[in-house]
């Protein structure tokens, strides 16, 4: 069950990388209206955090929630989503966001396991780490991430990459 759940976290890092390296050209325009307001109210003079700046806890877990239904949703990565029940769907939901939170510079508090022991004899390949990151970045891409922000999201989920993906040995 964990494994899986190190899957469905691994191929969310893929698919960030993904967006990084497709849309590194790409510009794409954030509706803010509360990143707007807090740059009003300080005058926009401090860099606000990847955390502020994405929306805060309820704006990652709108991309999240959408990023997990597309992966549960792709018949490519069926193998790794059967016989999930209620409770671990919600627990690898909230093992990603409390990540992508932390790594975004929020309040919240990662308490999973370490990415290459979660994901140690899955088997994840290059051609799904791209699949997943594609997944990702559609799900950014849904909600108007500006190219910054996704750039920052995805350029932590590349760093995760060497523990995920599996180099098999010929």
């Amino acid at each position: 069950m964990m494994k899986r759940i190190a899957l469905a976290f691994c191929l969310l890092v893929v698919i960030a990388e993904s967006t990084v390296a497709a849309h590194g050209q790409k510009n794409v325009q954030m509706k803010a209206p509360l990143n707007a307001s807090i740059a009003g109210a300080t005058g926009g003079q401090e860099k606000k955090s990847l955390y502020s700046r994405l929306g805060g806890y309820d704006a990652i877990a709108a991309v999240v929630d959408d990023f997990i239904t597309r992966l549960a949703t792709d018949p490519s990565f069926a193998k790794f989503f059967s016989g999930f029940s209620t409770d671990s769907k919600k627990r690898l939901r909230q093992h990603i966001l409390d990540q992508f939170c932390v790594a975004a510079g929020g309040p919240c508090v990662y308490l999973g396991r370490d990415m290459k022991t979660t994901h140690a004899g899955l088997g994840i390949t290059e051609p799904q780490w791209d699949a997943a990151a594609k997944h990702l970045v559609a799900a950014l891409d849904k909600y108007n991430v500006p190219k910054a922000e996704k750039d920052e999201l995805m350029a932590f989920v590349a760093t995760q990459k060497k523990d995920i993906v599996e180099h098999l040995k010929r």
